[in-house]
């Protein structure tokens, strides 16, 4: 055994059959991940806690899991800084900060129920993906709360934030590139985050009555406000919510003021915020989902363009949340309003709508540079 309590590397082993490459094949470490995607004689497609489904039919990767790069590496509660590897369940991440009355700042979304998917969400995933809840208005996404990032590149090269200099790399911000990147210019293996202590109480101002455009209005001025407001999110014909953390004293007073402001009702407690960050509305019901960016002044045109199903509208309405009939085109039904719209749950996966929206020319240009620099074999394409 050796520190970690490992057995000791064999130098002739490989991830890979030596005849085929294997459907599936799961590293034990960083080293056995550099080495996987070295040694990969086509596109990898990266599993970590199985969140995100197992993708097309008929897609000609080998599928590589990562799930067994766990563990908190380094946590300083005092310093507010955790590092941990890519792997880890988020739900320990979760539990370890709790138990130091600390949390994340983003609060990354659960869509398991939404996609009808199994598995476990990992922190590895959540990062890759740029994942934030209702707390991005005040706290910013996943790329906001992160101090630092190794990963793999599709050389099979370990690179550490700011520990590797190549001369087609040099200057760019790393952490900011692979927060968000889903995986395509490299495997995250470990993340260094900045955490926050957790309020000592939280309530939600609920209004009543409004439509979106009266709903969006009511969130951007309450945002505007002093009084801190850390989640904004409107669902048509249940309510407008407005919540409010912090010491117990302070939210009450806040809460006060929002309420003299725009009346309602106060809700004591953790009130629906994880049911609006998971989007838990449109879990088990038929349709397609689509998760659509645009101002917040926009969102009101959005939601009667789309002819949908069902709407949910958070981040203050800069993030618009639709359910529509199979096969919809949303885009075509958006043209002319800024902003893209992904599909993020599709009935029909084959039905020819693409799931991402297209890149303007001069961002396609940027992505592809991007993508030559740190997957010159197109490991991770696809």
């Amino acid at each position: 055994m050796n520190a970690r309590g490992r057995q000791p590397r064999d130098p002739g082993r490989s991830v890979w059959n030596d005849e085929v490459q294997d459907v599936r094949a799961e590293v034990r470490d960083e080293q056995d991940l550099a080495e996987a995607v070295r040694g990969a004689r086509g596109p990898l497609r990266i599993a970590g806690g199985g969140t995100r489904g197992g993708g097309r039919a008929g897609d000609p990767v080998a599928c590589l899991s990562v799930a067994g790069l766990s563990g908190v590496v380094l946590y300083e509660p005092g310093a507010l800084t955790l590092v941990v590897r890519a792997g880890t369940p988020l739900a320990e991440v979760e539990a370890a900060l709790a138990g130091q009355g600390q949390r994340l700042p983003f609060e990354p979304p659960d869509f398991r129920a939404l996609l009808g998917v199994w598995g476990v969400s990992t922190i590895g995933g959540v990062a890759a993906a740029n994942a934030a809840g209702p707390r991005r208005v005040t706290a910013g996404a996943a790329r906001d709360a992160m101090l630092g990032v190794r990963f793999v590149d599709g050389t099979g090269a370990i690179v550490k934030n700011g520990g590797r200099v190549m001369k087609n790399v040099t200057g760019y911000d790393l952490v900011k590139l692979m927060a968000g990147s889903r995986g395509r210019l490299g495997v995250i293996t470990e993340v260094a985050l900045k955490v926050l202590p957790a309020p000592e109480a939280q309530a939600t101002l609920v209004l009543s009555g409004l439509d979106a455009g009266r709903a969006v209005a009511a969130m951007a001025r309450a945002l505007g406000t002093p009084y801190e407001v850390s989640g904004a999110a409107h669902v048509p014909g249940e309510g407008t919510y407005l919540r409010v953390e912090g010491f117990a004293e302070q939210v009450a007073y806040r809460t006060a003021r929002l309420r003299a402001l725009f009346g309602g009702e106060v809700v004591s407690g953790a009130g629906p915020w994880a049911a609006i960050r998971d989007v838990a509305a449109f879990a088990g019901r038929a349709g397609d989902v689509w998760r659509v960016h645009v101002k917040p002044s926009d969102a009101p045109a959005v939601v009667a363009r789309a002819g949908a199903d069902g709407a949910v509208l958070d981040w203050g309405g800069g993030l618009v949340w639709l359910l529509t009939a199979p096969g919809t085109d949303l885009r075509s039904r958006l043209a002319g309003i800024p902003g893209p719209a992904e599909r993020v749950r599709a009935t029909d996966p084959g039905d020819g709508i693409p799931a991402l929206p297209p890149e303007a020319p001069a961002v396609a240009r940027l992505t592809a540079g991007l993508r030559a620099a740190f997957d010159p074999r197109g490991v991770f394409a696809g």
